[in-house]
């Protein structure tokens, strides 16, 4: 039978991919032209546009867009033979690769260009390209601020990158059947073949080699010695604060040192018993995100008329939850299990099927089981349409399902199955579907006959739906619980939560750990948090584009209620809703947002997937943004009221203004270059304004090392 493992698309569409991939600048329909929130500092070519892509800091390491879309490095196709650029793509009169206009710089925060005198211009570049850099720093590789792409911001040719390869198809020579995954891939395993680069190879050499477990998290902070190279305080508070949660604040940090480490965490795995923040309620203003499937397939046209859309919305909520809930730990959980066992939020079915998906599955198991969490899915109308499990019977078989199952939902790439056992999983799974926005199985679409998939085997002799479908839950239930299904998640979770490259010796403890709890969460996290490895591990993960966005959000204390003032202009939405927007907007130009990879691989979870200058230098803007409070739409705090008492001298500002945005003091080169970005000595005299230049010092500290490292 013919590999069907594509991207789900409508039968006139030749795209390759459907859905809503173009933001809005208001939400209801698509802008001609997306317009970048930043200035003429060198930014990213929107959504892909003209910028060639440079080689990630030189190294041979997969090429990216320019948009910061990570591009798989061995050559991902649509089913069209096209190769598939992660991100939008906009066909104007020209094709693609229509440029996009920049605004010109508005008052007030100075742009990287914003010196009248060519040596000053260079050297500002210079001052924020060198604090940004500086996160290359934690594996002792090479700075970015010497990386080709960043020198092209000084003007020096950019390096363009490479992200060919070749596709293969099912019962071809090249891949008969039987044949060992490892030699048919038709998805890569994404970190592993970024990690395989030259820079992959720099970050493995400052990680902990090794560790052990302990009675629990507080005992092993404790007795943990940090032997890192890092810029980072090697400080178990701040450490804890930045990996589980979404970027650490006063609040979070006065909440660990309250409750303690074991506290704190008893306190997190229970999210039920943490109130709903006012952001959170404030979600209600979002129309869509309470409604049943039933209520938005019957009011489709009318949301349409109204222009709403129910997908974009439930990313809305979900980026609202990260800035603002305090359910921290749990927030994380749903955006890595969402990673995980991932179904686009853009999908053709999304807008009706996405947001219960991640109500019912992600939601409902982000902190339970694993195999419940698998379970679920596999009888949920949104992964069914996905991965065109309805187009499949037992004459007429599509392996999507199976095969994702399989590959990336459980055993992984290389968990030991071959070809023979993805066949046999689609016949298996067949009468699986979608009926009236219903799942439904249906026996006479159901395969009937002896099956044998990596070991479990099943007489599978009966279309009684009962018994039919007991043996495909029985088969989904023993991939979840297979070995290399524990080995695959502990690898995910440690990359996650510790390293690009974790120990052996803590994925091994992970896998023992899910195995003996039958691949559940809490007291899979519990072993985690209770390991030397994470303890160890302080500054050896960067966040990913969406990932520092929401910590500049948190880091700035910005609330969910509009400015005062603020002119709404939209009697359909309220400004928080037209916020969000914004964000996710923001987040999509960025090249990342929740549940936004369009492949069913999810987003790589490493550093060098998204070393891009353009992207960097985008974020350094919209944080700028944010500290001159230009989203209206929410509330901010001026920057010169961000500490409470401003010291008189200009060095020990920026001290107290880096304890406030980033939870430590800078090293004394990133501090010089900061003063270097305000134009004064540490000794000078400066008032609550640092003398006029406090929104461009705060933003400058955004963009140091101690920001984009977790």
């Amino acid at each position: 039978m013919a590999d069907q493992n594509v991207p789900p698309r409508r039968p006139w569409d030749d795209r390759g991919w459907d859905g809503h991939q173009r933001p809005a600048s208001d939400g209801h329909r698509d802008s001609p032209a997306p317009t970048p929130y930043g200035y003429d500092a060198p930014a990213p070519a929107p959504y892909g546009y003209d910028a060639p892509a440079p080689a990630p800091y030189g190294y041979d390491a997969p090429a990216r867009p320019p948009g910061g879309q990570p591009v798989d490095p061995r050559g991902a196709y649509t089913h069209t033979g096209r190769p598939a650029v992660r991100g939008p793509q906009w066909v104007g009169p020209d094709g693609f690769a229509r440029p996009a206009a920049v605004p010109s710089p508005g008052p007030g925060l100075p742009n990287l260009d914003d010196d009248d005198e060519p040596g000053r211009r260079v050297g500002r570049r210079r001052a924020l390209a060198a604090l940004g850099g500086t996160a290359a720093v934690v594996a002792g590789g090479t700075a970015l601020a010497t990386a080709p792409q960043v020198r092209s911001l000084f003007g020096d040719d950019v390096v363009a990158g490479d992200a060919t390869g070749t596709t293969v198809t099912d019962g071809t020579p090249a891949r008969p059947s039987g044949q060992q995954p490892s030699t048919v891939r038709t998805y890569t395993e994404q970190n592993e073949s970024y990690m395989g680069s030259r820079a992959g190879e720099a970050l493995k050499r400052n990680n902990p080699a090794g560790g052990r477990t302990f009675s629990g998290p507080a005992d092993a902070a404790a007795q943990t010695r940090v032997t890192v190279r890092t810029v980072l305080a090697k400080d178990p508070v701040l450490h804890l604060a930045r990996r589980a949660t979404f970027g650490a604040t006063p609040q979070v940090v006065a909440d660990i040192t309250e409750r303690g480490i074991d506290g704190w965490l008893r306190w997190q795995l229970d999210p039920d018993g943490i109130a709903p923040t006012k952001a959170e309620l404030k979600l209600a203003e979002l129309p869509t995100l309470k409604m049943s499937t039933a209520q938005l397939r019957e009011q489709r046209d009318r949301l349409n008329e109204r222009g709403a859309h129910p997908e974009k919305e439930m990313v809305d909520a979900t980026i609202a939850r990260q800035i603002w809930s305090n359910r921290q730990l749990f927030e994380v959980m749903v955006d890595f299990w969402n990673d995980f066992l991932h179904v686009a939020a853009d999908f053709d079915g999304g807008e009706v099927y996405r947001a219960s998906f991640d109500r019912d599955v992600v939601r409902a198991h982000a902190l339970g089981s694993y195999p419940e969490m698998l379970l679920a899915a596999n009888r949920h109308p949104a992964l069914l349409l996905y991965l065109n499990q309805n187009d499949s019977r037992a004459d007429t078989v599509n392996e999507n399902l199976a095969r994702e199952n399989l590959e990336l939902y459980s055993v992984g790439v290389d968990g030991g199955y071959t070809e023979k056992d993805v066949r046999q999983a689609a016949l298996l799974q067949t009468g699986r579907g979608v009926n009236d926005g219903k799942y439904v199985f249906r026996p006479e679409r159901h395969y009937v006959g002896k099956v044998k998939i990596l070991g479990f085997t099943h007489a599978n002799n009966s279309k009684d739906p009962k018994k039919a479908e007991a043996a495909i839950d029985a088969y989904l239930t023993y991939i979840a619980l297979h070995p290399s299904t524990a080995r695959y998640v502990a690898q995910s979770l440690a990359t996650r939560f510790v390293s690009d490259t974790p120990p052996k010796s803590l994925v091994d403890r992970l896998t023992r750990s899910y195995t003996a709890n039958k691949g559940r969460t809490k007291p899979l996290l519990m072993t985690l948090f209770s390991s030397s490895e994470f303890w160890a591990a302080v500054g050896q993960k960067v966040r990913r584009p969406m990932e520092y966005l929401v910590a500049s959000y948190r880091a700035l204390g910005v609330s969910p209620d509009a400015s005062p003032g603020h002119d709404n202009g939209d009697n359909r939405r309220t400004p928080y809703a037209r916020g969000l927007r914004q964000i996710h907007d923001k987040m999509r130009e960025l090249g990342q947002y929740p549940m936004g990879q369009p492949t069913p691989d999810g987003y790589p979870d490493v550093y060098v997937a998204w070393t891009s200058a353009g992207t960097m230098v985008n974020g350094w803007n919209e944080a700028g943004d944010l500290v001159a409070g230009r989203r209206t739409t929410f509330t901010y705090t001026r920057p010169e009221r961000l500490v409470a008492r401003p010291p008189a001298t200009a060095g020990a500002y920026v001290d107290a203004l880096a304890l406030r945005l980033v939870g430590q003091k800078l090293s004394a080169r990133e501090r010089a270059l900061i003063l270097g970005v305000a134009g004064v000595s540490a000794g000078a005299r400066v008032d609550a304004t640092f003398n006029g230049a406090v929104t461009a010092v705060a933003r400058a500290i955004l963009a140091s090392p101690q920001h984009h490292l977790r």
